[in-house]
């Protein structure tokens, strides 16, 4: 999987650089999710801005992320959902879950709030 991780501060950034989430790749995003939060990175962002399709295997190693950074007093936010990955969120209803930003910067500006 092509994941790119970037630190801003105390903050990961994980931009997904594929066009598909989904069984082939989940597991690998969630396993460096699981690694980060082990490190003592509580507080994710996941960058969806190139993923075109989630299915559920995507939603659910994303649902393990927010659940393990919850676990740890953390959290897991997302950024830049393309229009067909927004609606899967809101027909799952897990974009009343999730809390979904349409940028990087203002995903990880809520952390400081």
């Amino acid at each position: 999987m092509n994941l790119q991780i970037e630190n801003l501060g105390d903050i990961v950034v994980i931009g997904l650089r594929e066009e598909r989430l989904d069984a082939h790749n989940s597991t690998d995003l969630k396993s460096q999710m699981l690694n980060l939060l082990e490190t003592g990175h509580t507080h994710l962002v996941v960058d969806l801005q190139d993923v075109r399709f989630v299915d559920s295997s995507g939603l659910g190693a994303l649902v393990s992320g927010f659940k393990n950074a919850t676990a740890r007093n953390g959290a897991l936010k997302l950024s830049s959902l393309q229009p067909q990955v927004q609606s899967m969120f809101e027909l799952t209803r897990l974009h009343r879950v999730f809390e979904i930003f349409p940028n990087i910067d203002l995903a990880a500006a809520s952390f400081q709030g």
